[in-house]
């Protein structure tokens, strides 16, 4: 296992960006379009930070969009390896925008093309792995975002990850399901089944550590439940005190069981990128959670 970070994590161009930025809006994409950190930029201060691999980000706003081309990608690539920080996986914050199990079929659609673009994009920067949230019931975040029924939402979300997932396998590419607060797979066991059904060894899972900690669940026995499902792993923390997504906090400053998370990772033989996703950033934010990650990795 070794240390990466989110692009979300990174301090915007705007100097009091970070002062009005939120979680949610980090997660969507929706900053700004001159705000964000350069992309070359963020490798450098990833690597300096001590992080083997930096997470990118696609959005519907920002430096990596659906648009972007093959060409820029193939060039933000070159400057990785250029810097030695290495590029295995890209987060999608797409979802919340435009999303895959909206009631209107024409949404449904673009945002399977959205994430069609992004699956290219992720062989293009010569990374593995495409965080993708299939769907939702409902967005904490977003109100103007209508109740799906669940049935339907489920129903939807297979359809999206099962065409998809043949976009990948064509690619040479992981979709990789995540674990997030959208109403949909609050059991591991649900989800395990979920992927199991799809049936694509394309298709596996992007395993939060933080994210069911308020939803009475214990992160260890996800692991142990999805087991060699998972894909990748995101590093976050949360205060079963606060409830609300607030709740997010500096790693090792929550409630998650980090030894016995440790554990359960080391006995599934889980050995890829532990990527921390810090939101809202600050100017001290990658220094504290690198130092945060040594320590959560020396456990077990």
């Amino acid at each position: 296992m070794f240390k990466a970070i989110s692009y979300w994590s990174f301090m915007p161009e705007t100097p009091d960006a970070a002062t009005t930025s939120s979680t949610s809006a980090s997660w969507s994409g929706d900053q700004g379009g001159t705000t964000f950190c350069p992309p070359p930029k963020a490798m450098r201060l990833a690597r300096d930070a001590g992080y083997a691999a930096l997470e990118l980000c696609v959005g519907l706003d920002g430096p990596l969009t659906p648009a972007t081309s093959q060409k820029q990608c193939e060039e933000w690539r070159a400057e990785a390896e250029r810097v030695g920080i290495r590029l295995d996986s890209v987060a999608s914050g797409m979802t919340w925008a435009c999303c895959p199990t909206d009631l209107d079929a024409s949404v449904r659609r673009q945002a399977i093309e959205n994430h069609k673009a992004a699956l290219r994009q992720v062989a293009w920067l010569g990374a593995t792995s495409l965080l993708f949230v299939p769907g939702a019931v409902l967005i904490p975040w977003a109100p103007s975002y209508k109740p799906v029924r669940y049935d339907l939402a489920l129903q939807w979300a297979e359809e999206a990850v099962r065409e998809l997932g043949d976009v990948a396998a064509e690619l040479g590419v992981e979709l990789a399901v995540e674990n997030v607060w959208n109403g949909l797979f609050y059991s591991p066991i649900e989800l395990r089944d979920f992927i199991d059904r799809i049936d694509n060894p394309s298709v596996g899972v992007y395993f939060d550590i933080g994210n069911h900690l308020n939803h009475q669940q214990w992160p260890p026995h996800w692991i142990e439940l999805l087991g060699p499902r998972i894909q990748r792993i995101h590093v976050k923390d949360f205060k079963l005190s606060d409830g609300t997504l607030a709740g997010f906090c500096d790693l090792l400053d929550g409630d998650v069981p980090w030894l016995e998370t440790m554990q359960a990772l080391r006995k599934i033989g889980y050995d890829r990128t532990m990527t921390a996703e810090m939101m809202p950033p600050d100017p001290t934010l990658l220094a504290r959670t690198s130092a945060a990650l040594d320590r959560i990795l020396s456990l077990a």
